[in-house]
């Protein structure tokens, strides 16, 4: 079955929830309503597209767009050779999205990579901890209002010596 067939099909199961869709290049991205993310990735999965390529967000903080966050789900069809993006908009006050863990295995790591550096919640994930950052770390390094500060800044900047083959670099 044709993309646009997809699309068109998309739009009319989900005609409240669908922002907007577009090609570029042959790709094409699909901007929905954050709520009903869960209900749009299990039809796509449904319709052919079995794998979870990658799963990640983008603050729209001086960019623009439907909402603060973005969470970009990218998915591939391996029996039609066809990719399509689909980025679920997520508000400031209190980003969170349903948790797609239960449709793929491997959003488990990336929904608590996006959880770790741009705070935004899965809601019914199995374990939603912190997977880069320490604990007690205050913050989400990737929103693009999270202070920025480096050796010139902060006199307790740590420093991690490197060695290769004896040699400090």
């Amino acid at each position: 079955m044709a993309i646009s067939d997809l699309t068109t099909r998309l739009q009319e199961k989900f005609q409240e929830s669908i922002l907007d869709v577009s090609e570029y290049n042959g790709e094409v991205s699909i901007n929905v309503k954050g709520l009903v993310i869960l209900e749009i990735l299990s039809f796509l999965k449904s319709d052919g597209f079995n794998f979870l390529v990658d799963l990640t967000a983008v603050d729209n903080l001086t960019l623009g767009g439907y909402d603060r966050f973005a969470v970009v789900y990218h998915l591939l069809s391996h029996e039609n050779v066809e990719r399509i993006v689909v980025k679920a908009y997520v508000p400031e006050e209190k980003p969170s999205l349903p948790s797609v863990e239960s449709l793929w295995k491997s959003a488990n790591w990336q929904e608590r990579e996006v959880y770790d550096l741009y705070g935004i919640e899965f809601e019914g994930h199995p374990n939603l901890i912190r997977i880069m950052n320490p604990d007690e770390f205050e913050g989400h390094p990737l929103r693009k209002d999270f202070p920025r500060q480096g050796r010139e800044q902060r006199k307790d900047f740590p420093v991690v010596e490197r060695m290769t083959r004896g040699k400090r670099l």
